[in-house]
């Protein structure tokens, strides 16, 4: 597997496994399918309420702890949202069954998220927290974060797929020693995403799927990115991405696909400000 050195020093394999939107009685069947596939690095949340199983998937794995990759997140925090973060911190390793994380990600950029990200930077001190990133921050708020406060996030995972591929946020985070990582690199299948005509062609060129073509568009682009799936044969797919290669022409097209928009909401949007900052995840 390729990886990534995040700051530190911490090597992060540059295609994980996602568990967004599985539900939690299925969550453990397919984080264990996905480690049978050969997937070392996970990604989950508090928020998406499936920490225990992925847990328990860990531990009947029979890995070793040592060569894997775990992430989770922080969700919004009342106040005081420093002390706060850390006791969410411990609620979410509890339900890993871990004693450390090797990323953890504040998750919105919204409410106190400068003493959650102090909070961050302790948990990351004691090695509780191998590396410390955020999630959805655009530009000038990663910007804003790093220059008032003392360690700069190591990731930062965005909405990034062939229609909204944040190039400029890249090369920004690139020139800030942030790494970026893209969530929803399918787009969910908007814009007719598996069957578009220059994704398939590329794909019938290689012999390969849509969703290959673009996860290898994602690699050569040095990007992180974490897709999902509840089918092992899919996750077998998923992970076969490092025997080929795109050229200059097939990336060029891909490129003229990005639309410069989000497929999904604009994390600057008012209403949508309003609507997540709102929410709260039991523990």
């Amino acid at each position: 597997m390729q990886t990534v050195t995040l700051t530190d020093g911490v090597e992060m394999p540059i295609l994980g496994f996602g568990v967004y939107q599985i539900p939690p009685e299925r969550t453990e069947q397919a984080v264990t399918d996905a480690l049978a596939a050969g997937y070392r690095s996970l990604d989950t949340a508090a928020a998406y309420q499936n920490e225990e199983a992925v847990g328990r998937a860990i531990r009947r794995s029979g890995i070793p702890r040592e060569e894997l990759f775990v992430t989770t997140k922080l969700w919004i925090q009342d106040a005081p949202a420093g002390e706060n973060a850390k006791r969410a911190f411990g609620v979410s390793l509890d339900k890993l069954g871990l004693d450390h994380v090797d990323l953890y990600l504040i998750h919105q950029p919204y409410g106190d998220v400068y003493s959650e990200w102090r909070a961050l930077e302790d948990l990351h001190r004691e090695g509780r927290a191998r590396a410390v990133g955020v999630s959805n921050f655009y530009s000038d708020r990663l910007v804003d974060l790093i220059d008032n406060n003392e360690v700069p996030p190591a990731v930062n995972q965005i909405e990034t797929h062939p229609f909204f591929q944040r190039t400029a946020d890249q090369e920004l985070m690139r020139e800030l020693g942030v790494r970026i990582e893209s969530w929803g690199p399918f787009a969910e299948g908007r814009n007719d995403l598996f069957t578009h005509p220059v994704l398939s062609g590329i794909a019938g060129q290689h012999g390969r799927s849509v969703a290959q073509v673009v996860l290898r568009w994602l690699v050569q682009r040095e990007v992180v990115v974490i897709p999902k799936s509840v089918r092992a044969d899919r996750m077998r797919e998923n992970i076969d991405v490092f025997d080929f290669a795109l050229t200059d022409d097939e990336m060029a097209s891909i490129a003229a696909l990005d639309t410069g928009r989000s497929q999904f909401f604009d994390h600057r949007d008012p209403v949508m400000v309003g609507r997540l900052g709102k929410v709260r995840i039991p523990d």
